[in-house]
């Protein structure tokens, strides 16, 4: 069975010196295939998934304690590092300075 509500993880970085001024933009990192966007396509690949997004699925459900790769998973996003942003759907910071 399913739940009838969905909760998500959604990981947000900043160029914001301050992170904390109410006028810090905020900018979502989104996935390949994690729903996010209703505006996009749902991605459909029959076996298949994608594991990290399939994983940020399961993160929702618990704390971040429990699911300690989410801490290095955001480290690595930090320093923008390529293998890390390869897995990812959109890179916000693309060629700008990192969050």
């Amino acid at each position: 069975s399913i739940t009838k509500e969905r909760t998500e993880v959604i990981l947000q970085g900043t160029s914001s010196l301050d992170p904390n001024d109410p006028s810090a933009v905020w900018e979502e990192y989104d996935f390949k295939c994690k729903p996010g966007d209703l505006k996009r396509r749902p991605c459909f690949i029959s076996p298949y998934h994608y594991r990290l997004d399939w994983l940020m699925w399961f993160a929702a459900f618990q704390t971040y304690e429990q699911n300690e790769w989410i801490i290095h998973l955001a480290g690595k996003l930090l320093a923008q590092e390529e293998e890390t942003l390869s897995l990812m759907g959109t890179n916000p910071f693309a060629g700008r300075e990192p969050p």
